[in-house]
This record gives structure tokens, C-alpha cells and sequence, in this order.
């Protein structure tokens, strides 16, 4: 699991590597992944928009933006989570994904919260040692 903590907002991300969607012969690899956004602040805050940033073993980068998530623009008031599951597919057998939630504080004021970086490996990536 990845975890970032941002204004007290904790995100955690657990990539799963998803065998049965994906097709390796046809270059289609598929990642489903579950995020868990905690509240640990003392004021309450809505996820308002999302921000990601898709890079393949490539390098070849891919941004999606758009209001909220699954969706959703969930309210956390102290103490509360949301969580969710979404994929991306890849046409390499790895990758990196990381981005932000924009989040709005009671009193109106704009904040972003890190989506920590985290890796989709899948078992068809060759392995080297360096």
C-alpha cells in the first residue's frame, strides 16, 4: 500500500494487477486500484476535483482531470472516509501512476491533497538486475 498525508487528509492506494481483464500477447495490461481517504483534520472538506498522472514503462504520460471521483464529490467531516475503486489500462506490462484531489475547506479556501505515487507492475514485465 502507498500513503501521503496532505493537510491532514490521509490517501492510501492498493494497485491490483487485474490478469483476467488484461491481455499481455495484445499489449492491453489492466490495474484496478482502491483508495481510502481519511479525514484526520479537525474541519470538515469535499473532494471537488481529481487530478492524475499516468506514466508507462514508455514514458509516455497520460493526464485525466474531471470533477470528483466515481462519480462522487464526497463530504469528510473529522474522523470520516470515503473509499473507492477504480482501474486504468496500460499498453506496457508496468507503470507509475500519482496526482491530487482538490479539496475545499469549510470556509471556501482551495487545497490540493497528494495522491502518493504508486508503481503497476504486472508478472509480465521482464525483471533485470542493475
Amino acid at each position: 500500500m502507498y500513503t501521503a498525508i496532505t493537510h491532514d487528509i490521509r490517501v492510501t492506494v492498493q494497485p491490483v494487477f487485474l490478469e483476467d481483464q488484461s491481455a499481455p500477447a495484445e499489449g492491453r495490461f489492466v490495474w484496478a486500484y482502491h483508495v481510502r481517504i481519511e479525514n484526520e483534520g479537525s474541519e470538515t472538506v469535499q473532494l471537488r476535483t481529481r487530478h492524475w498522472r499516468i506514466t508507462d514503462a514508455m514514458g509516455r504520460v497520460q493526464e485525466v482531470r474531471g470533477p470528483g471521483v466515481v462519480g462522487e464529490q464526497p463530504v469528510l467531516e473529522p474522523g470520516d472516509h470515503f473509499e473507492y475503486t477504480s482501474g486504468t489500462p496500460l499498453g506496457t506490462p508496468s507503470g507509475i501512476m500519482a496526482g491530487t484531489y482538490g479539496m475545499e475547506g469549510e470556509d471556501g479556501r482551495a487545497f490540493d491533497v497528494t495522491i502518493p505515487a504508486f508503481s503497476l507492475d504486472s508478472p509480465h514485465q521482464p525483471m533485470q538486475l542493475n
